[in-house]
């Protein structure tokens, strides 16, 4: 008799596919972008293994429990489910359906791109086991009404900082007055390198917004200043020193 294990493993990545050691598929780029006044927006994508795979993509509004059948985020994405095969690639047609959001700042969703791969093919009569993982990839979409004032790359200039005391350890809180979400992939005290051996905690500072964000460090020798990583949204790093007040 033949006897499979089979373990499926959804790995939720955040900043996208092209981070993973083991996704498959290569999506071109971390971010999406959506004008309002654009009918619809693309995110193309490359299998770069041997095998077919399966996909199947959904937006959510931020929980990532949400299903493709319980999320109600106002977007259709055609192809919802596709088969890509080795050395080929996908376009994803993103579509806003429609809903009453504000029209003064941006508003942020997440687009899920699950890879399921194919069965492996085994010999008859062999009982090994085999791991096999579908691999999940979040996006932040971010809808962007048309007519904003300023622009996002020079929205980080207009944010400020306030750093305090919490706990053993300090946290940064960020005030943002512009109509542009803020991301970032590292937050530092100025002079304090971030962890190579360790993923960098990056955040989102909100549109017309508030957030607090843990520090490691001492503001002591900072210099009065901070080190972000700001993500543009080619998806690549810009670094800002800014002040911070305590």
């Amino acid at each position: 008799m033949k006897t499979f294990a089979r373990v499926a493993c959804a790995l939720a990545l955040v900043v996208g596919g092209a981070g993973s050691a083991y996704a498959s598929i290569q999506i071109n780029g971390t971010r999406v972008i959506y004008p309002a006044e654009q009918r619809e927006v693309s995110l193309s994508m490359v299998n770069n293994s041997s095998a077919p795979i399966l996909l199947q993509s959904w937006v959510d509004e931020g929980n990532p429990k949400d299903s493709p059948e319980t999320s109600k985020a106002p977007f259709i994405l055609t192809p919802p489910m596709s088969r890509v095969d080795p050395a080929k690639g996908q376009t994803l047609r993103i579509m806003f359906t429609g809903a009453a959001l504000p029209q003064d700042r941006e508003t942020v969703y997440w687009l899920n791109v699950l890879e399921i791969p194919t069965k492996p093919k085994v010999k008859e009569g062999d009982s090994s086991n085999y791991l096999q993982f579908a691999i999940r990839s979040r996006l932040k979409l971010f809808y962007r009404p048309k007519g904003l004032p300023g622009n996002s790359f020079d929205a980080i200039d207009q944010v400020s900082w306030r750093v305090e005391k919490e706990g053993s350890g300090y946290v940064a809180e960020c005030t943002n007055p512009t109509p542009y979400f803020v991301s970032f992939g590292s937050l530092t005290f100025k002079g304090v390198g971030v962890d190579k051996s360790l993923e960098p905690k990056g955040g989102m500072c909100p549109a017309k917004g508030s957030e607090k964000f843990p520090l490691k460090g001492n503001p002591d020798v900072a210099n009065g200043k901070l080190t972000v990583q700001v993500i543009n949204d080619y998806g690549g790093f810009d670094t800002h020193d800014v002040p911070f007040s305590r």
